[in-house]
């Protein structure tokens, strides 16, 4: 990964800043927002390598924040199984694709993403779909984030149509992301795409993450996590579509 200049390094720090206010305010949101940012900025291949520590750190402390760990691991494997092979067979395609193209991927996908969130009912699925249906979400998921670098498709939807409480909800999606994290972390490694000198700047990345979502911890307990969310989302569908129209303007 070449070295950013100072111009460069303030943008990633800030991009990374808001993405943690992001997740301190809704708990998600983390990758996406920093994928949809810097992907606007950078190669998406880039951006997702700056992303491995970030994204690896909040969703680890995510995950054992909540009460029930291995509980979720036994209800879950499957899915978290299929995640590991999808991303890995989906990381070609970032590592070896059109730049133009995977950055196209890249804003329709969180565009989707956005306009499910802000228009779609919640799904309630019964328990016995569980085992088949968990494994096509896994690779679905895997190979969406293997060719763009984002987790949320479609295994958000999925997890919060499970019934969970709030809690376990919120540890599961943690459990999703930090198996996704190190999937994609070594679906780049298989391709050549990340080596252990990529943890210096991914590093450096982590420090105004985590101030981030201090931050937003704090903007939690002032503003609305509903409305905050609503214009987060819409700002997420603004900036999908734009990098989606992007090489058909450029």
């Amino acid at each position: 990964m070449p070295a950013p200049s100072l111009s460069l390094a303030l943008v990633v720090a800030a991009t990374f800043f808001v993405a943690g206010v992001v997740k301190g305010v809704t708990g998600m949101g983390l990758p996406t927002v920093a994928m949809g940012a810097l992907g606007a900025l950078l190669s998406p291949l880039v951006a997702a390598n700056l992303l491995i520590v970030p994204a690896f750190v909040t969703n680890v402390w995510q995950l054992f924040a909540g009460p029930g760990f291995l509980p979720l691991i036994r209800r879950l494997w499957p899915m978290l199984a299929s995640i590991v092979a999808g991303t890995w067979a989906g990381a070609s395609l970032l590592t070896g694709g059109n730049p133009r193209l995977t950055t196209a991927a890249l804003g329709a996908t969180l565009a989707v993403y956005a306009l499910y969130a802000l228009v779609a009912r919640p799904l309630s699925l019964p328990a016995r779909l569980e085992p088949w249906l968990g494994p096509l979400v896994g690779a679905a998921t895997g190979m969406v984030t293997g060719a763009t670098g984002v987790f949320v498709i479609p295994a958000v939807p999925y997890l919060q149509s499970l019934g969970f409480d709030k809690e376990d909800l919120v540890q599961a999606l943690g459990l999703s992301f930090t198996v996704s994290t190190v999937a994609l972390a070594a679906g780049l490694a298989a391709h050549g795409a990340f080596r252990l000198d990529n943890l210096a700047p991914s590093s450096l990345a982590l420090v105004p993450a985590l101030l981030g979502m201090a931050a937003g911890q704090v903007v939690r307990r002032r503003v609305s996590p509903t409305t905050f969310r609503r214009w987060f989302l819409i700002g997420l569908v603004i900036l999908g579509a734009e990098m989606l129209l992007r090489p058909l303007l450029g």
